[in-house]
């Protein structure tokens, strides 16, 4: 029996097995060619969990004439480079290529990858990088514009089928006792690994090891929660917040309730979803319904006391409540175009009517002079702003109304 992991005694070794990503490596396409001419550019491969970065690499790997190296951002550091940049050297002088593919590039700090940047830059090292977080945050700017990205696109439920069907083949090809395991859940298996390849023969591994009968309940068993993807540091933790605060921003409450449940489901801190919504109750409800504010407060309290499991449903009546409110940005714009004031004119002075005045010195100077107590007084005509900005609005009132 091969001890090597199932993914790795499946993975393809050619374009020809290699399916999923026809929009980059079908015919005719750039990468394709380049891979067949033994002419890669140094690249970044972007793409989810399972996706096949590695695999494609895997593949220039066996077609390449280059010196093929591979790292781990996660096991290795500087020193390690300093050795394949010495090896490729050497290499360059004898006139072969290197290769250097770096698996979760997103890892190395921004010394470690400033250490690459010279080597790709006079051709030295050929950089095959893959990672599943946005190159533009997560790889310094100067090796991102020195190499081609390529964005791997996540597996569809049929792509995974068919790497699942041949999975099942190569285990019962080395078993006596073949495994039974019935189409649906193939399909069920499918579905849960939310196109990870790697995840689907793992699960598929691991229930085949546990029994040669695989059921639903088995399937359900080895995955428990891992199927879902939410990375709490990385970029789907900010696209499932902003779909989240977009929903309710447009009165989608369904879909608000949906995002709200990948969050808390996928080990999201229920306090950081309970802020999100405060500051959503005065940025995008504000003046059209104040009580929005109270109950996101309210909720807000409740997550501190309560934790998960148990204020999953104050923060979907949150949810709800916030979707189904009318929407008012009047403080939000209000705000942003005084701030915008403050930036342009510096620190104006206050004018001296509306100043305090504690002192005989300070009322000497014109400190408070000809204020109107306005409780007492008609001040209608009296000035609060600077004498740059006298008489400008900030709030659209008629709007609100």
């Amino acid at each position: 029996m091969n001890s090597s992991p199932l993914a790795d005694q499946i993975r393809p070794q050619s374009l020809e097995e290699f399916f999923g990503q026809e929009k980059l490596v079908g015919k005719n396409s750039f990468l394709k060619k380049a891979i067949e001419s033994d002419s890669v550019p140094s690249m970044i491969l972007w793409g989810p969990p399972g996706s096949g970065k590695t695999t494609l690499a895997t593949i220039i790997a066996n077609i390449t004439k280059s010196d093929f190296i591979k790292l781990s951002a996660v096991s290795s550091g500087k020193k390690n480079l300093l050795e394949v940049i010495e090896k490729a050297k050497t290499n360059k002088r004898l006139g072969q290529k290197t290769i250097l593919f770096i698996d979760e590039i997103h890892r190395w700090n921004k010394a470690q990858q400033d250490a690459l940047l010279p080597y790709v830059e006079n051709g030295t090292i050929i950089l095959i990088g893959a990672t599943t977080e946005n190159p533009s945050f997560e790889v310094i700017g100067a090796l991102v514009s020195r190499s081609r990205v390529f964005v791997l696109e996540k597996l569809s439920s049929k792509d995974i089928d068919e790497i699942i069907n041949r999975a099942i083949k190569k285990i019962n090809s080395e078993n006596k006792k073949k495994i039974s395991i019935k189409p649906s859940l193939i399909t069920l298996i499918s579905h849960l690994s939310n196109g990870d390849a790697r995840m689907a023969i793992n699960t598929l591994e691991a229930s085949a090891n546990q029994s040669k009968n695989i059921t639903e309940k088995l399937v359900h068993e080895v995955l428990q929660k891992s199927h879902l993807l939410y990375d709490k540091t990385g970029e789907e933790h900010y696209n499932i917040i902003s779909a989240l605060h977009k929903s309710m921003r447009g009165g989608d409450a369904n879909a608000a309730v949906y995002w709200l449940a990948r969050m808390l489901e996928g080990g999201e801190d229920p306090v950081y979803i309970a802020r999100r919504l405060v500051r959503f109750a005065s940025e995008d409800i504000g003046l059209a319904n104040n009580t929005a504010l109270i109950l996101a407060n309210a909720v807000f309290d409740a997550c501190h006391k309560l934790g998960m499991p148990e204020c999953n449903v104050h923060l979907a009546q949150c949810v709800i409540y916030l979707s189904n409110s009318k929407k008012d940005v009047t403080a939000y714009s209000a705000y942003g175009k005084a701030k915008a004031d403050v930036e342009k004119f510096g620190n104006l002075p206050v004018p001296l009517h509306i100043r305090n005045a504690p002192t005989k010195l300070m009322k000497d100077l014109g400190y408070g002079k000809d204020y109107k107590y306005t409780p007492l007084e008609n001040s209608s005509d009296q000035v609060y702003l600077p004498e740059e900005l006298k008489n400008k609005k900030y709030i659209n009132t008629e709007r609100r109304e």
